[in-house]
């Protein structure tokens, strides 16, 4: 654990509809809420045809921005977490906006998955309800994706994410705000589809109560109740009298649903088709709605991260142990790894030592995975498995940069492959590869018998080596493999010396 654990958390999400974010003060290792923002930007309506986020939509994300950056600027880096939804993982010129975002927030933005997200809003929810039930159905409706998850307790079993959401499915079948029968039966019908091959999975036979997560459920079950058609959370019988009424109107203007929020108004309807479909099609006859959603799941997370629970850990062994890793010879590996890093100062090349450390420990223990698909190029095997995967806990940075350690940590050194990394990992991360490197070499005969007391300094681009007595040249086959790495790091414009 941290010698002194923050006083004050903070989780922001940049959903594809609203931006959120939630500060709690953390004392004794319990969470109080102390305050709440949330402005909703519609940041998926700003997608054109080639997903490219428009610069109207761009200046009203930062301006939100820019006022969230004011509460948590003087936060610690580690005890904020910021991440981008489903509009962010499809913009093309998202790196664009996030450099601009990170400025205004004064902190690190990091883009989840899907799947990752279905498991932070399952953490949210199952940390705000007092459900008793055993299994448990959370349905969360945001702006560019649905998320549908199967839990007991706090633990997600099932989870799927679907590239539809209330913007995208307004914006589709309901542009403008115009309304019709034929429209809204199209709306349904592609949501069916979408929801089709999952149906199995999720139907009511495999759990005990249904959860409902998001703005847009909310704001469906304030209308059911305010109009009489539900008095029991949100109800198929309710959504059948919504969906009657909705189908009598040309345009969202006539709806004249009281308690709807106005900025809501624009995308009601498509959050409606939505639940609607996802009653029908996995034969649900009544959810309660959760005030829990992927903030108070991120809270969740970073306390993990705070108090040494880090979920990324559990990940990292349930990965190493499925693809039948050697556990001793990459316990070899990661303890050589602590060995050198131990010896290098911070200010050298090492910054953001813990964040460097843990990485380099994941990337001891996952750099042969690859193995289980074939001996031959395993490196990019391994490589492809991390950055590719559904990993929980890692954020889909988090898996570059990873994955490029990964891939980088033997045979031809290739500098560029750092380039696209965000900062400070750009630069980081070739000294971080290298250790990797020289971690294997130096194992490269799996002998369970401890190295000597070797020594090494790093000086910008130049890495020396230096061995106690004889035994380098006691040792021929490594005096080799340490002559071959010096010639793979020259062309990067490193230099290897050992002595």
């Amino acid at each position: 654990m941290q010698n002194k654990p923050p006083r004050f958390v903070a989780a922001v999400d940049l959903g594809s509809n609203s931006f959120h974010m939630i500060v709690c003060s953390l004392i004794d290792g319990k969470l109080q809420t102390v305050d709440r923002l949330r402005e909703m930007v519609r940041l998926a309506a700003g997608l054109d045809k080639k997903n490219v986020l428009d610069a109207d939509t761009q200046k009203r994300a930062l301006a939100c921005l820019e006022r969230f950056g004011q509460r948590i600027r003087d936060f610690p880096p580690d005890s904020v977490r910021i991440v981008g939804t489903s509009t962010l993982r499809n913009a093309k010129n998202a790196h664009q906006f996030l450099e601009k975002a990170e400025k205004a927030l004064h902190h690190r933005i990091h883009i989840i998955s899907g799947i990752e997200e279905a498991r932070l809003i399952y953490q949210g929810v199952a940390h705000s309800v007092g459900s008793t039930a055993d299994l448990r159905l959370v349905v969360d409706i945001g702006g560019g994706s649905t998320e549908y998850i199967i839990g007991k307790e706090d633990i997600p079993k099932k989870k799927e994410s679907l590239s539809m959401g209330c913007v995208s499915m307004s914006n589709h079948f309901f542009s403008n705000g115009q309304l019709s029968k034929n429209a809204f039966n199209k709306a349904c019908l592609f949501a069916e589809q979408q929801l089709e091959p999952f149906q199995k999975k999720f139907h009511c036979k495999n759990w005990d109560e249904a959860i409902g997560s998001s703005g847009s459920l909310r704001s469906i079950h304030k209308v059911l109740q305010t109009k009489g058609w539900s008095n029991n959370g949100i109800t198929m019988s309710g959504l059948e009298h919504l969906v009657a009424h909705i189908k009598q109107c040309s345009h969202i203007s006539e709806l004249n649903l009281a308690d709807l929020d106005s900025e809501r108004l624009p995308v009601f309807v498509g959050g409606v088709v939505i639940a609607y479909t996802t009653f029908k099609v996995l034969d649900i006859e009544q959810m309660s709605v959760s005030d829990g959603a992927l903030r108070e799941g991120l809270i969740q997370d970073l306390l993990g991260r705070i108090y040494d629970h880090d979920i990324r850990s559990g990940t990292v062994k349930i990965l190493a142990d499925r693809y039948h890793t050697d556990q001793q010879h990459t316990e070899r590996v990661e303890k050589t790894i602590f060995f050198m890093l131990k010896q290098l100062s911070c200010d050298c090349c090492l910054a953001n030592k813990k964040d460097v450390e843990q990485f380099l420990s994941w990337a001891g223990q996952l750099h042969e995975i690859g193995h289980d698909i074939a001996h031959n190029q395993y490196h990019k095997h391994s490589a492809y498995i991390i950055e590719n995967g559904d990993l929980a806990g890692f954020t889909n940075q988090d898996q570059i940069l990873l994955a490029t350690i990964i891939r980088s940590h033997k045979r031809k050194f290739s500098r560029s492959r750092f380039n696209e990394l965000p900062e400070p990992w750009n630069m980081l991360a070739p000294y971080m590869t290298i250790i990797l490197r020289l971690a294997v070499v130096m194992h490269r005969n799996r002998q369970a018998y401890d190295l000597p007391e070797f020594r090494i300094a790093i000086t910008k681009s130049r890495i020396e080596l230096s061995f106690p007595g004889n035994w380098l040249q006691n040792a021929p086959l490594t005096h080799a493999d340490l002559i071959q790495e010096a010639n793979y790091l020259k062309p990067a414009g490193f230099k290897l010396e050992f002595s």
